[in-house]
């Protein structure tokens, strides 16, 4: 394990740093090192490890959703109101719509196993956006129109909803029945994961207040009330939905809005972190591709991602209707909300293994989303930003 470790952080240090330095984003270097080290190639990942593979990406995903947290100002989500709440649902539900009408004459499909793949491709990565909004709120980017925030918020209720639609689908594809209760999880696990997110941030705001420690002390405290919540979704799985994920970057915005010292200096320390988690985050992510899936797919798989790709942008076109943006910000948000890693990797293979008919086909496009949106949202975010977003004064 510890050779495998070593090999992780050293090799995908070194090839995010070569990407770098030729203006490509190092999270495309440490995918191509998952992939290189992972199961379907080298096989150099030792066994312990791809078996906690799910835990370990799911810790970075709660390091940089709780730093997203800590650097969001709920007075600048009230600014941004009705386009925040579109870009949770409409950019998914567009992209899923253009799967189900692209993929059985592309694919062969029925339109229900196409709502299953859309359901799998249609979740933003807040792994890859996250972190990116966070730099652009702390260069000033965008931030007198809130379009940082706007995207940070976006991409971490996509997945609640995306998620819950995913479920619903392959249980109509097992069962055969499609229960109503489903889709009324959506709004209740968003309201409940922020309620129980902000009863945990008010509780650590006042015993932080009381109590005399270290930052780093406070940051391990965080860190496993994190992980509680995240156990309490698994516990509460089936009698109420909760989003943890959702619970846990709503403790870092009330640390923010209650205690802003303690969240900046957390911030730093959450940074720090960050270094590390990244790199397991998307090397892991690496490992479970299989680019025989995605060579064995043909052009008509990459024509089905571009093409629900298309219809996301569209979607995001449409969420910011009716707003102060400008035709280059508008450009931004719709290329910036297109990168696709974590939810992907995590559920690509479920239908594979619950024995449905378009498992494998499902994966393979799960895959495919991953190397076209990954890289592709990343450029497009890492050199566009300063062109189409103007800086704060």
């Amino acid at each position: 394990m510890l050779t495998s470790i070593a090999l992780i952080l050293l090799s995908g240090l070194l090839l995010a740093g070569l990407f770098s330095k030729i203006k490509l984003p190092g999270l495309l270097g440490m995918i191509v090192v998952g992939m290189a080290l992972g199961p379907h190639a080298l096989n150099l990942i030792d066994e312990s490890i791809l078996n906690i593979s799910a835990d370990l990406r799911q810790i970075a995903l709660v390091i940089i959703l709780t730093r997203a947290g800590l650097s969001l100002d709920l007075s600048d989500l009230k600014k941004v109101g009705r386009p925040a709440v579109l870009m949770c649902f409409v950019p998914a539900c567009m992209e899923i719509a253009g799967t189900i009408l692209f993929a059985p004459l592309l694919l062969g499909v029925s339109t229900l196993e196409a709502a299953i793949m859309g359901s799998v491709i249609a979740a933003v990565s807040p792994a890859v956006i996250v972190p990116r909004m966070i730099r652009f709120i702390e260069e000033g980017y965008g931030t007198a129109k809130s379009i940082p925030q706007l995207l940070l918020a976006g991409a971490s209720v996509d997945d609640v909803f995306v998620i819950v639609l995913f479920t619903a689908f392959t249980s109509l594809a097992s069962t055969g029945k499609l229960s109503a209760a489903r889709f009324l999880q959506i709004p209740v696990s968003i309201f409940l994961g922020i309620a129980a997110g902000t009863i945990t941030g008010i509780l650590l705001v006042r015993f932080f207040q009381r109590l005399h420690m270290r930052d780093s002390v406070k940051l391990l405290i965080i860190l496993s009330f994190s992980f509680l919540l995240l156990e309490l979704e698994n516990r509460l799985e089936g009698i109420i939905p909760l989003s943890g994920l959702l619970a846990i970057m709503s403790v870092g915005i009330i640390i923010k809005q209650k205690y802003p010292v303690l969240a900046q200096r957390l911030s730093a320390k959450y940074n720090k972190l960050w270094v590390a988690a990244e790199v397991f985050l998307f090397v892991l992510v690496g490992a479970t591709v299989d680019l025989s899936y995605a060579v064995s797919a043909g052009i008509y798989a990459v024509l089905l991602v571009i093409g629900a790709l298309i219809f996301r942008m569209a979607g995001v076109a449409c969420s910011l209707i009716k707003t102060d943006l400008n035709p280059k910000e508008r450009l931004f948000c719709m290329t910036a909300y297109v990168p696709k890693a974590t939810v992907q990797a995590a559920i690509g293979a479920i239908p594979l293994t619950m024995g449905l008919s378009c498992g494998q086909i499902v994966l393979t496009v799960a895959v495919l989303s991953i190397l076209i949106t990954a890289p592709f949202g990343a450029i497009c975010m890492d050199n566009l930003y300063r062109k189409l977003l103007k800086k704060a004064t």
